[in-house]
């Protein structure tokens, strides 16, 4: 006799009240003058990766228990990308809002800060890449037009833009949430190990793809020549 496990419901009521609950401390959170306001967001980025366990332990959830053991680590790598943007390229600017700076350039707060973005890409592609991708290019062009308006970064270094946002990181995002897709399906049942060079190799894929689309669309000369 074959058995069939129903899935199992999605917790409508506790997700909707920590999703409101934060909402309602970041924004106070991004209200504050510096250095007040660093200390604040780094405080709600920290809180935002813990807030993710406690709500995966309270709504019983062993799947999405697992996808963070990948999920967080690709946001802690996140630094990387953003630090080789803003000091590396040069197409990347944070202004310094105050609290704790990785090479005087990069919020702390950045490590934690992609936790939830990616957890929602990772819930709404339903193990599909394709879908993780499109998700991911909607919410984070989101992010990217709010990002200025609260002060916590923008483009610089003459990039092309729309609407203020930087044309080039777009499809690098959506390359970001496709492979976060592929790599919490491959690797979230996981040892430490793995799941932890799966995170870095997610985050070295996303560097990759902003420097091949910065190349392409902000200098390359797409034409053809012959001589």
């Amino acid at each position: 006799m074959s058995t069939t496990t129903s899935p199992r419901p999605f917790p409508v009521v506790t997700v909707t009240v920590a999703a409101v609950a934060y909402a309602l401390v970041a924004t106070l959170a991004l209200a504050l003058e510096p250095p007040a306001k660093g200390w604040a967001v780094l405080a709600c980025s920290v809180g935002g990766c813990v807030a993710l366990v406690v709500v995966a332990r309270q709504a019983g959830r062993s799947d999405w228990l697992a996808a963070l053991g990948v999920l967080i680590p690709i946001s802690i790598f996140q630094v990387l990308p953003d630090w080789f943007l803003a000091d590396g390229l040069g197409t990347l600017h944070f202004p310094d809002t105050g609290a704790v700076r990785v090479g005087g350039v990069i919020p702390l707060a950045m490590a934690g800060m992609w936790a939830i973005p990616l957890f929602v890409v990772y819930l709404a592609a339903h193990g599909s890449a394709a879908r993780g991708a499109v998700v991911a290019f909607l919410f984070f062009l989101a992010t990217e037009l709010l990002a200025p308006a609260v002060d916590l970064w923008g483009p610089a270094g003459g990039v092309r833009e729309i609407l203020g946002v930087a044309v080039y990181v777009l499809p690098a995002e959506a390359v970001l949430g496709a492979a976060t897709v592929i790599a919490v399906r491959e690797t979230a049942q996981r040892s430490f190990g793995v799941r932890i060079l799966a995170a870095l190799a997610v985050s070295t894929l996303y560097t990759g793809a902003l420097a091949l689309c910065w190349f392409l669309i902000d200098h390359a000369d797409l034409t053809l020549s012959a001589s």
